[in-house]
């Protein structure tokens, strides 16, 4: 389990230069060793003894494997997925960037976070880290109130009417990927024409905790999240388990479930048990725009 920082705690710094270090030799090898032997680096994405599990043959069998059925037995339209291409990650913030702005976050909170990392070989590669949209949340079963739950898309969300502020949550989440609002977040530029909700939470409320929610509000029309929208270099796709096409915000579509085999996605601490439903791709060793 993650540490918990009350206020939250600073982003990873990088070493000087690091930040405009382009990712050139990040293989899958390298990653591990890395990841592995970082107990203390690591601790700004969770807790020591961080590594990734590889995905492989289980990205095939996702859809038939109950991801998107829902509680009442019946099977879901959808089951949402973000994919992260690490090999095409320049560290630009941009899906930082773009998440603030649309929900009209403070510059110090930020719902995705991107992380620079060393790797064995002494190269840099950059991680974005969003919610992982876990299958079995520990957030949601430690909530005393019910604030947190799971939609039957496999969305994680917060119900800001009903969070209490105790930040329970925050403790069991391994990822670090919930904020507390302890001052009144800005005003939103435009007023909304409809009260907050748990997919649109603009503006949040004060005393309560808020976390990345894959723009749910734009899933269901077919509209692209903020971060997958606003990344240059296309690192970002959202994918569906259920149809198994993602896309980025270069309009670049693949097959999911292929794309994620081939290239031999991973999950953030997979061996926690909370089957992530956010998936990197760390390639070969292949140089950017191999």
């Amino acid at each position: 389990m993650g540490r918990t920082a009350y206020p939250e705690e600073p982003e990873v710094q990088a070493s000087p230069g690091e930040a405009t270090a382009p990712a050139r030799s990040l293989t899958r090898r390298n990653l591990l060793t890395r990841l592995a032997a970082l107990g203390i680096a690591t601790t700004g994405l969770g807790a020591a003894g961080a590594g990734l599990i590889s995905y492989r043959d289980e990205a095939a069998a996702a859809t038939t494997s109950g991801a998107g059925t829902t509680t009442s037995g019946s099977t879901a339209k959808h089951a949402w997925v973000l994919v992260i291409d690490l090999r095409n990650c320049d560290g630009c913030e941009a899906c930082t960037l773009a998440c603030q702005q649309r929900h009209d976050l403070p510059t110090e909170q930020a719902w995705i976070k991107v992380y620079s990392m060393t790797n064995s070989d002494g190269g840099t590669f950059h991680m974005p880290r969003p919610c992982m949209m876990c299958e079995d949340p520990p957030c949601m079963y430690v909530c005393p109130v019910g604030a947190t739950f799971r939609t039957d898309t496999g969305l994680v969300l917060v119900d800001q009417n009903v969070c209490i502020g105790c930040r329970t949550c925050m403790a069991a989440c391994p990822y670090e990927a919930r904020y507390f609002n302890w001052t009144a977040p800005p005003q939103p530029k435009n007023k909304l024409p409809f009260p907050p909700t748990p997919e649109m939470p603009v503006p949040q409320q004060k005393g309560t905790v808020g976390k990345c929610v894959f723009c749910a509000d734009r899933l269901p029309h077919g509209e692209l999240p903020a971060c997958v929208s606003g990344c240059p270099m296309g690192v970002l796709y959202i994918g569906d388990l259920v149809t198994d096409v993602a896309t980025n915000g270069l309009g670049e579509t693949v097959q999911l479930s292929t794309f994620l085999k081939e290239n031999d996605a991973v999950r953030f601490k997979e061996e926690l048990g909370t089957n992530p439903r956010v998936y990197y791709i760390i390639g070969h060793g292949q140089a950017l725009g191999e």
